[in-house]
């Protein structure tokens, strides 16, 4: 089956990261990434609907993948496919070799606020994820790290 991801992989989590328009959905790096990072993932699988029963990869899709790939590449977790799923069918940009495409390309490098941002975020995810198996209760740790409690609680 191609690139397609190995069986012997094992899925730890999945996160729904945002509901959208029947048309569109406006996200950012650290909106995918962020429980990936508190999970200290390494590795992700991007997975969206097109309500229209189309699995044609769109421009729009595209331009996403290929976003979430140099989000990934600063954060150490490789973005391995990204699946359109429809109700009947589904489209892998692995398979189609769109993820080696999108890899090259010189397109969308983090400019140096998101590079900072992303990674504070994974140091107060660090500190967190230790305070946590030290004992220390949640609402300080919310404190400390500026962190959700719903976030520190799946840590």
């Amino acid at each position: 089956m191609g690139n397609r991801v190995e069986q012997r992989q094992q899925n730890t989590f999945i996160e729904l990261v945002s509901l959208g328009a029947t048309n569109r959905v406006e996200i950012a790096p650290a909106e995918v990434f962020r429980m990936a990072i508190y999970k200290s993932a390494v590795k992700m699988i991007l997975v969206h609907n097109h309500p229209s029963g189309s699995v044609k990869i769109s421009e729009a899709d595209r331009d996403l993948t290929d976003r979430m790939i140099k989000s990934g590449n600063m954060l150490a977790i490789e973005v391995l496919d990204h699946l359109v799923i429809t109700e009947e069918s589904y489209i892998s940009f692995a398979d189609k070799g769109i993820m080696d495409e999108l890899k090259q390309s010189g397109r969308y490098e983090l400019v140096d606020k998101e590079k900072s941002w992303l990674q504070d975020m994974k140091l107060e995810a660090e500190l967190a994820k230790k305070m946590k198996e030290e004992g220390i209760d949640i609402d300080t740790i919310q404190r400390v790290t500026q962190l959700r409690k719903i976030d520190i609680k799946k840590l």
